[in-house]
């Protein structure tokens, strides 16, 4: 190793012993030291990366969150079957034998077959390669265990709160329907529809959308207590994850008929509009299939259009989710810059950005607006392809585009915030500093309410109230008051202990 960990460990000891309250630079050096050396060790850095406090994760899929062995656990206790293929669960009764418990217990290299159609497991380790892509594998199985998890929402939340804990993630803003919007959106009709046409077809349906939205808040108040009552929130002994603050994102269909799409995203802008749980809208679906590329523009107006309607709704869009050779060139060409044009505050995604016609002025605008790009390095590798030197995340940070790692769709992309991080420092080069700097602005760039710790977005640089000292009695009435402010600056308490307290042990056991 390049350093010498045990002067490292004497370093952290010392400035742990000072007792200061806020992070000190030195202590900051002493980590990124201990980064330094370790980084070159999967398994060293992999343990400083899981004590590493990471603030929220901006783009996860609560539909996709849970681990494949989750979901089937569930259903075995629900007693849910396997299909005659063995490749899908459905909905009781079984034939003999079919169920997912009889699978489980008696026919294990069956099951593992089951867990690896349910997630791209089997494709990032070389199985079935051959026969499927792992963007078909990926959007196959959310089919395959869709009989589970439409009635697993609770079970879900918990799973992916504990999730999030023990990766010291503080916030997650999912991106998250509850039934009563997808259901009335499904039910909607097909009729033509364009541009000119969105304003008839508003008023249209704005009528019933009052009564759906009291069904989806009154589902959602359902799931959140079940779910604080799984994690024994308020109780002594409380399940960490009762820690870790959520927000939602209501979502649009990209891939419906264009009356349906638009169903859906006046749902989820008047979800936002309505129940401050939800912080904005997004929408999902790939972006590569034939309705997504043909109605792509016609789905950006329809934002502008609701965007005027509910200007107070935030917006993040899934943009540039395309990757050189898998759509025809032309479909590379502006998607993040309409997207933009559209509206959207932070863009999802955005691997395609060098294919684009103006893509250093779209960057430059992202830089000069500060809109931020989500990046999801797992995501990207499996389902695109693109990864490494291919992968753009270092062309947006040389633009100065804020950048945001995030999971994505964590359960059936075998994946954990902790990865993300290891993939940025091992395959994009970021060290400590960049992945602190990333964490601090995963919550900058967050839709939290309230005012931010930091100056007109100048991360470091604290607001008035705290230009002193976070413990200064005007900065705690701003930090109660502001609850982006609170996250934030739980944020740089837990970076002052992790860099004291926590990695002088890390040193210590690391050391040689």
């Amino acid at each position: 190793m390049r350093h010498g960990l045990a002067a490292i460990m004497t370093a952290l000891t010392m400035f742990c012993a000072t007792g200061a309250a806020h992070a000190d630079p030195a202590s900051e050096a002493a980590a990124s030291a201990l980064f330094d050396d370790v980084v070159a060790s999967p398994p060293a850095l992999r343990t400083f990366l899981k004590l590493m406090p990471k603030g929220g994760d901006l783009h996860n899929h609560l539909g996709g969150s849970v681990y494949a062995e989750d979901l089937l656990s569930w259903g075995a206790a629900d007693g849910y079957c396997v299909d005659d293929a063995g490749t899908a669960v459905k909905a009781p009764p079984c034939a003999p034998g079919r169920s997912i418990r009889e699978l489980g217990e008696k026919v294990p290299y069956d099951f593992a077959r089951l867990v690896d159609a349910l997630s791209v497991r089997g494709i990032q380790r070389g199985v079935g390669a051959d026969d499927v892509t792992g963007h078909t594998q990926f959007f196959r199985s959310f089919d395959r265990f869709g009989a589970i998890s439409g009635v697993s929402g609770a079970r879900a939340m918990a799973a992916t709160r504990r999730i999030a804990a023990g990766d010291r993630l503080s916030y997650l803003e999912l991106t998250y329907n509850p039934g009563a919007l997808n259901a009335h959106t499904l039910a909607g009709p097909d009729v033509p529809l364009d541009a000119a046409g969105l304003a008839a077809r508003y008023e249209a349906e704005i009528a019933a959308v009052p009564a759906v939205l009291a069904k989806a808040s009154a589902d959602l108040d359902r799931d959140e207590a079940a779910t604080r009552a799984a994690l024994g929130c308020g109780a002594a002994k409380a399940d960490p994850a009762c820690g870790v603050t959520i927000h939602y994102l209501a979502w649009g269909w990209r891939d419906l008929p264009p009356a349906q799409a638009f169903r859906s995203l006046i749902l989820a802008f008047a979800m936002a509009d309505k129940d401050p749980r939800f912080v904005g809208v997004n929408i999902v679906q790939p972006e590569d299939w034939v309705i997504a590329l043909r109605d792509y523009g016609l789905h950006m107006a329809m934002f502008r259009f609701l965007s005027a309607k509910y200007p107070k709704v935030r917006r993040t869009l899934h943009a540039g989710e395309l990757a050189f050779g898998a759509v025809p060139p032309a479909a590379l060409r502006d998607h993040i810059r309409q997207a933009l044009d559209a509206g959207a505050q932070r863009i999802g995604h955005g691997t395609g950005i060098a294919h684009e016609d103006d893509a250093l002025g779209t960057m430059q605008r992202m830089a000069r607006e500060g809109i931020a790009v989500e990046i999801n390095l797992t995501s990207n590798d499996v389902i695109l392809g693109v990864k490494g030197s291919d992968h753009p995340l270092a062309l947006y940070r040389r633009l100065g585009v804020p950048v945001v790692l995030s999971t994505d769709d964590e359960g059936i992309l075998r994946t954990d915030m902790t990865n993300e991080y290891m993939r940025a420092a091992r395959e994009q080069g970021l060290r400590y500093a960049d992945l602190k700097g990333v964490a601090r602005a995963s919550l900058e760039y967050a839709f939290l309410p309230g005012a931010s710790l930091w100056e007109k977005g100048r991360i470091g640089t604290a607001a008035a109230p705290c230009a002193r000292s976070l413990d200064d009695a005007l900065c705690q009435r701003f930090i109660k008051d502001n609850e982006k402010a609170r996250l934030q600056a739980g944020l740089e308490q837990d970076y002052d202990r992790f860099e004291r307290v926590e990695l002088p042990r890390a040193a210590q056991a690391l050391g040689q």
